[in-house]
């Protein structure tokens, strides 16, 4: 993790010092079960302090009666005053979605992208605000890219794969996506989107 932070141009920290874990214990993922743990965080501070980004592995146990399972994962988060994004949550879509459906329970789905409608279950306080963010360029992203968990609130946006934990080496490919993704989210308030 420390070529990788070195390589790309990030600092390396073994352990969560500054005590981001707090600040981030708004999100679905940081309020799962208990023993929450960060290590391996690599973190890069814009000097204008438009963008701090830290990519880091997080865990959690959940235990039930006698048994008790430990989640992991390798998480992206960034903090911008560029995304003011509406607060959202979406994972991939799975059965006890489609029944919840049936039941009435309805997620947002967009017409013009049925498959990522298909693949994704996404959530919003404002169903309008979350429409607009997700334009085209985006559910195209999820379209290609599968299986990705993604929350946002308003300059705070954190992606992952569930119980991912990535090696040094499929950092570089994690940090271009969620750079990527990034991009997508803070463009639209730059301006009109482009086609």
């Amino acid at each position: 993790m420390q070529r990788a932070a070195y390589e790309l141009n990030l600092t390396y920290f073994p352990k969560d010092e500054w005590g981001l874990l707090r600040l981030l214990r708004d999100f679905k993922l940081f309020r799962k079960g208990g023993r929450r743990r960060m290590s391996h965080l690599l973190q890069k501070k814009d000097g204008l302090l438009e963008m701090d980004l830290h990519i880091f592995d997080y865990q959690y146990t959940i235990s039930t009666g006698k048994t008790s399972h430990t989640y992991k994962q390798t998480v992206f988060f960034v903090e911008s005053k560029k995304l003011a994004l509406p607060e959202f949550w979406m994972k991939p879509e799975n059965f006890f979605h489609r029944i919840g459906a049936w039941l009435g329970i309805e997620d947002i789905d967009f017409d013009s992208f049925p498959e990522f409608s298909n693949q994704y279950y996404l959530k919003g306080k404002d169903k309008e605000a979350v429409r607009d963010m997700m334009d085209n360029r985006v559910l195209h992203f999820f379209t290609v890219n599968k299986d990705w968990y993604l929350e946002g609130v308003n300059y705070y946006m954190i992606f992952y794969k569930d119980e991912q934990l990535l090696s040094s080496g499929q950092i570089y490919r994690f940090f271009n996506k969620g750079m990527e993704l990034y991009r997508l989210l803070s463009e639209q308030n730059d301006g009109p989107e482009m086609v």
